[in-house]
């Protein structure tokens, strides 16, 4: 048993802990899902998809954003989110190799650093 980890989570984790207590809300999980590929989409459309008040929306896309889930641009007064799928992809596949080694048997670092891999800047 690492006793340890029962202090602190091991470098890395952090992340990984934002990425997916993001994930951990429906209405989260149904804003990233009404994204095309590639699409952008401005805060006052997402609202109106959703009937839930502006704040209520842009408190869901920071979360999201602070994740690194979503990428924002600024155009005019209007915010566009475009979903950040190559970090998404990334995380995932991370946290499935890191996984993986653990079903079989293989003992490697306990830490998941997507920046110090070098998948993202």
């Amino acid at each position: 048993m690492k006793h340890e980890y029962a202090e602190s989570l091991p470098e890395g984790w952090g992340e990984f802990a934002r990425f997916f207590s993001a994930l951990g809300d429906p209405t989260r999980q149904k804003i990233l899902l009404v994204f095309e590929p590639g699409e952008e989409i401005c805060v006052n459309k997402i609202a109106r998809v959703f009937q839930l008040s502006r704040p209520a929306i842009s408190h869901h896309l920071k979360v999201l954003k602070n994740a690194e889930l979503l990428v924002s641009q600024k155009r005019g007064k209007e915010v566009y989110y475009r979903v950040n799928y190559l970090y998404c992809a990334e995380v995932l596949k991370l946290v499935q190799g890191f996984v993986a080694s653990k079903v079989n048997g293989e003992k490697g670092p306990d830490f998941l650093n997507i920046h110090d891999r070098g998948a993202i800047g």
